[in-house]
């Protein structure tokens, strides 16, 4: 008797790429209109991305290899969908292409049209379409550069063998290059001279510019910065550089013009790496602000939600705050959590920190403490003033502690300059005398007030 046949494994059912949809229109494509019919015969990569997301940043940079290599193949189209308010403004996606140098066409959806087409659910999200217009997979968060690169080459030879490739130039069409002497600057300290040191984010270097704020003096680290962001000043006068896309700390001496590496090892930073270490010898994640605090450089490890430390006279780096667990959490060092730390300002006895995708203000205390001053969640977020246990940011990228005690707060998103007004240190209790109305809670006896332009 002969043996049954074997069943056939079922075939995964083929499913038709969605069309794609936005209602704010097409950047970088010469001001054409896209449709996938157009994109047929290429493999197309849909990058689901938000610009205030560090993760989604980490795989604009992990593809540009792939993007490279695969040109004449390989169409990568970023539909920006917004998280927060200020995200939907087309023109700040206009901005946040040109800050992140994308050169691919990017679809703008402030309506999150095409994110729900696809069932998308995080970011950044990644979805591989064939040349015949089919989805074939589908990846959330970063670090899947390699898996996407294999099944491009599988791809290319399936479709060049059954004759739907089609090779050529995509298209991308760069825009217009803008003449300034800066161009998204990051972060800015006043050097001894009384000269002003700005990161010159997206042109990659530092500007010194005169006391007037105007003129250029020099620019330096032309062809060594990638996107530097945080400065500040050590007790010797040099300053020290978050260079962020780099994944290192540099150090540049003013009086000489030397730039040095002094931490990192330019790799990102990946679960199970070292967390503490020789300074050269550990990776880094996207730090994005430091400051001198304590006698140590405290660096804002936005890609990784931590806070970590440079001691210059040993050369080491370890983690001193947050678990790379996102979200905001109040306690113990160790335990805290962080959402993209992205500012930090120190006084003597606090290092405030500007927490940007939790919209939030905090403070670390010289006991390793971690408190929050404004803000509740990854989702909370508005411009609201008033008592700091309901006022409301959008995303602050900065911090900077004021003479009478006040913190500002660069509230990024909101286009706004922000002041908050800690209570008094509370003194030890009185004994009891009699009854008392309630005092009001250090929240709500905390002041906000803004400051943006054409509102005094």
């Amino acid at each position: 008797m002969n043996a049954a046949a074997p069943t056939p494994a079922p075939r995964r059912a083929r499913v038709r790429a969605p069309e794609l949809i936005g209602k704010g229109g097409w950047l970088n494509t010469g001001g054409e209109e896209l449709t996938l019919a157009d994109l047929r015969g290429k493999i197309v990569l849909l990058d689901f991305w938000t610009f205030c997301c560090v993760n989604c940043l980490h795989v604009l940079d992990e593809l540009r290899d792939l993007e490279e290599k695969h040109r004449d193949t390989l169409v990568i189209v970023g539909v920006h969908s917004p998280k927060f308010v200020h995200e939907a403004e087309h023109q700040a996606v206009v901005d946040a292409v040109e800050r992140y140098e994308v050169h691919h066409p990017v679809l703008d959806d402030p309506e999150l049209a095409t994110w729900k087409q696809y069932a998308v659910r995080a970011w950044p999200t990644l979805v591989v379409i064939d040349p015949e217009g089919y989805v074939v997979a589908q990846h959330a968060g970063e670090g899947h550069a390699n898996a996407i690169r294999t099944l491009v080459e599988e791809l290319e030879a399936e479709h060049e063998a059954k004759g739907t490739l089609r090779r050529g130039d995509g298209p991308y069409v760069a825009p217009e290059p803008v003449a300034t002497d800066l161009r998204f600057p990051g972060k800015v300290i006043t050097l001894d001279s009384g000269n002003f040191l700005v990161s010159d984010t997206t042109r990659h270097q530092l500007v010194e510019l005169a006391e007037d704020g105007e003129t250029v003096v020099r620019r330096i680290g032309e062809g060594v910065f990638r996107e530097p962001q945080g400065l500040a000043q050590l007790p010797g006068g040099k300053v020290v550089v978050a260079d962020t896309v780099n994944h290192a700390l540099r150090t540049y001496d003013p009086e000489t013009g030397a730039v040095e590496l002094v931490a990192g090892t330019g790799k990102q930073w990946w679960q199970g790496s070292p967390t503490s270490g020789p300074a050269l010898e550990v990776d880094l994640s996207s730090p994005w602000d430091v400051a001198w605090w304590r006698g140590k450089v405290w660096i804002a490890m936005a890609g990784v939600h931590q806070l970590w430390t440079y001691d210059p006279e040993s050369g080491t780096v370890e983690v001193a705050a947050g678990t790379t667990n996102e979200g905001l959490v109040d306690g113990p060092a160790a335990e805290a959590w962080f959402a993209q730390p992205s500012g930090l300002a120190a006084t003597e006895d606090r290092l405030w920190i500007a927490d940007s995708e939790t919209s939030a203000v905090r403070w670390i205390d010289t006991d390793g403490v971690v408190h929050t001053a404004v803000g509740t969640g990854l989702f909370d977020f508005g411009h609201r003033d008033g008592a700091a246990g309901q006022a409301l940011l959008q995303h602050p990228l900065g911090v900077t502690a004021l003479p009478d005690g006040s913190v500002a707060v660069s509230d990024t998103y909101n286009h706004a300059l922000r002041r908050y007004d800690p209570p008094p240190a509370r003194s030890p209790p009185s004994p009891p005398i009699c009854a008392s109305p309630a005092t009001p809670s250090s929240s709500a006896a905390t002041s906000w007030s803004s400051s943006r332009p054409g509102t005094g």
